[in-house]
C-alpha cells in the first residue's frame, strides 16, 4: 500500500534536458499540464504529494526516480549515471531526510539510476545501463541484503533503463517489453506481454487500487484490464520526447 509520493515540476530549462528520443523539443506548458495531471492521478488513488518546485539548474531533475530508491525502512540515496544530473541528489537527500531516519549511499566509482530498480515483493532486480554501471548494482545489493532483501543484477542490452521493460504489478504479474520477453530471470512471473509497437507502455505504475498507463496503447490497456486491473490513462507526450514514462516522475513510498 502506497501512502506517499514525491515529484518535482518541471522547469522552463527541461526543454533542454538530455534525450536519445528523435520526438523533437517538447512543449513546456503542455508539459507542466500533463505534470498536473499525473499529480491528480497520485491523488486520486489515496497518496499524499510532495511537490518539489522546479529546478532551472538541473533540466532533468522532474524525473526524480532516478536519485533514489525507497522502500518501507530505509532510501537509498543513488548516484546517477549522467554527469549533469548528479546534483540532483543533493537536495533530494534532504528531502528525504523528513521522511526517513535510515538513508544509505551509492558511492563512486559506483553509479545508479533509480530507474534501474525495480522491486517486486521482497526481490529487488537491478539493470546495467549506460547509467547503472557494476559496481553501483554490487554497492545496491549489498545494501538491501543488510535489510533483509534480495537482489539480482540483470545485464541489459537494449533498455534504456530496467523500468523502461518491466513494471511488477503485484499478485506475481509482470509486464515486460522487448529483450525482457521470456526473459529467464522473470521466467517465475505472470508475464503480461507489451507488443514491439506499444513499448513504451511497458513503463506503467501500480499504485494501490490501480494501475496508471500511459495513454493510447489500447492493447496493453486490455490486456492489463484483462488481467484484472482497473487503469489510469494519462498523456505523457511531453516527457516521453526526454525518454521519461510514469515511473520516473514520482518516488513512491
Amino acid at each position: 500500500m502506497f501512502t506517499r509520493a514525491i515529484v518535482k515540476k518541471p522547469g522552463k530549462s527541461y526543454v533542454n534536458g538530455l534525450t536519445t528520443s528523435n520526438l523533437g523539443t517538447p512543449n513546456y506548458e503542455l508539459a507542466l499540464e500533463q505534470h498536473a495531471s499525473y499529480i491528480e492521478a497520485l491523488k486520486t488513488v489515496g497518496v499524499e504529494v510532495t511537490v518539489l518546485e522546479a529546478d532551472e539548474q538541473f533540466p532533468d531533475s522532474t524525473f526524480v526516480e532516478d536519485t533514489a530508491v525507497l522502500t518501507e525502512k530505509f532510501a537509498i540515496v543513488s548516484n546517477p549515471g549522467a554527469e549533469t544530473r548528479n546534483g540532483e541528489i543533493v537536495h533530494m537527500q534532504e528531502v528525504l531526510k523528513g521522511f526517513y531516519k535510515e538513508l544509505e549511499y551509492i558511492q563512486a566509482p559506483g553509479t545508479l539510476d533509480g530507474g534501474d530498480v525495480m522491486q517486486a515483493d521482497n526481490r529487488f532486480y537491478v539493470g546495467l545501463s549506460t547509467r547503472t554501471n557494476e559496481e553501483g548494482a554490487k554497492q545496491f545489493k549489498a545494501i538491501v541484503e543488510k535489510y533483509g532483501y534480495t537482489a539480482e543484477i540483470v545485464p541489459m542490452k537494449e533498455f534504456f533503463h530496467l523500468k523502461t521493460g518491466l513494471a511488477y504489478l503485484g499478485n506475481n504479474d509482470l509486464v515486460v517489453a522487448g529483450e525482457f520477453v521470456d526473459h529467464p530471470t522473470f521466467a517465475e512471473f505472470n508475464q503480461i506481454v507489451v507488443d514491439a509497437d506499444e513499448e513504451y507502455s511497458a513503463n506503467c505504475i501500480r499504485m494501490n487500487d490501480y494501475v496508471i498507463i500511459p495513454k493510447g496503447f489500447e492493447k496493453s490497456k486490455k490486456r492489463i484490464v484483462d488481467a484484472g486491473y482497473k487503469v489510469i490513462e494519462l498523456e505523457m507526450s511531453e516527457f516521453r520526447k526526454q525518454d521519461g514514462g510514469l515511473s520516473c516522475l514520482s518516488l513512491r513510498f
